[in-house]
């Protein structure tokens, strides 16, 4: 007969409905897992006892077919017929081994056993013996954690690349190298440079996260920088060759007869090409300057003005 009773109801051991899906029913002892397991309390024979209720019903509920005969009341919550204890093959077992079972498909019990072992070693335990001697959770190699860092670069560093040297929160210090183009809030990894592993695994990766300083005056949209470009108002009138800033340092750039506002283009001046990106364009938006007047421009200008009838406004008032 089915039983009803919290204490032994799979679906209640694990608080979840009798329609849960399986992914549900996997996080659900997930929650459990980390919260019971023995080797997180160490000497709790209370959690020892939940943990071991958690992992038999998990077990019966992630087999279909276990479950479908619970459902209709041919098999008991032991999972059995007959009168075998509920959690028999899980108490019995060397202390550690007992909890390693073999997940159902889909079970994901390396992930969960990970979690828990790297949860107990940041809390210094020694799993409560058992991964006494190399042989915590049968012997599992776990992998590292992963350790994380942040580097703060100026915009002209993050935009063409290079090398820093970086010391990790954990004292190790490492030369990172900056990719071009590396944007405000990414996180560069350092495969290797994280935590040690877990008896025997393999280490975890560093993963930096990146903050840019603003420039002075380029901006960057994608690949391209754009930056506001003062000009006179004999070259914004007359035209020439003016020099501009780079990110590589000034270059000389023709500017024609050009209204403010006026946006040029030095193509590839971007940011630099890298593996399949191509390199980014600058552009440079004209800013009149009209500087100190003196009283030959002022005359020229009016007269200027009075021989030319130009309204740059029609059109805006109608």
């Amino acid at each position: 007969m089915q039983a009803d009773s919290s204490a032994t109801d799979p679906y209640k051991i694990l608080g979840v409905s009798r329609t849960a899906t399986a992914d549900e029913i996997h996080a659900a002892f997930r929650k459990l897992a980390k919260k019971h397991h023995p080797d997180l309390n160490p000497g709790n024979a209370a959690a020892e006892q939940k943990f071991k209720a958690a992992a038999a019903a998990h077990d019966l509920l992630t087999d279909a077919e276990k479950r479908a005969q619970f459902d209709r009341g041919e098999i008991n919550a032991e999972g059995q017929p007959n009168e075998r204890q509920f959690y028999r093959q899980y108490a019995e077992g060397a202390q550690g081994a007992r909890y390693r079972r073999a997940a159902p498909e889909g079970g994901g019990f390396d992930d969960i056993f990970a979690d828990l072992f790297r949860q107990a070693q940041a809390q210094g335990g020694n799993g409560g013996g058992g991964r006494a001697g190399g042989g915590g959770a049968g012997g599992m190699k776990l992998r590292g954690e992963n350790l994380d860092a942040s580097l703060t670069i100026p915009f002209l560093e993050a935009a063409l690349g290079g090398t820093r040297q970086l010391v990790l929160p954990d004292g190790d210090k490492v030369e990172i190298t900056i990719p071009p183009g590396v944007d405000d809030g990414q996180v560069l990894r350092m495969r290797g440079k994280g935590h040690a592993g877990w008896n025997g695994g393999p280490p975890g990766d560093a993963l930096i996260e990146i903050s840019v300083v603003p420039h002075a005056f380029f901006r960057r949209e994608g690949n391209d920088i754009h930056f506001d470009l003062p000009v006179t108002v004999a070259e914004a009138a007359l035209g020439g060759r003016v020099t501009v800033p780079t990110l590589t340092g000034p270059v000389s750039m023709a500017v024609p007869h050009s209204d403010a506002g006026k946006v040029l283009r030095l193509k590839g001046k971007g940011i630099p090409a890298h593996g399949n990106r191509p390199a980014g364009d600058l552009y440079a938006t004209l800013k009149l300057v009209i500087g100190k007047m003196d009283d030959a421009l002022e005359q020229a200008l009016r007269d200027w003005a009075a021989r030319h009838d130009i309204d740059p406004r029609a059109g805006l008032v109608r």
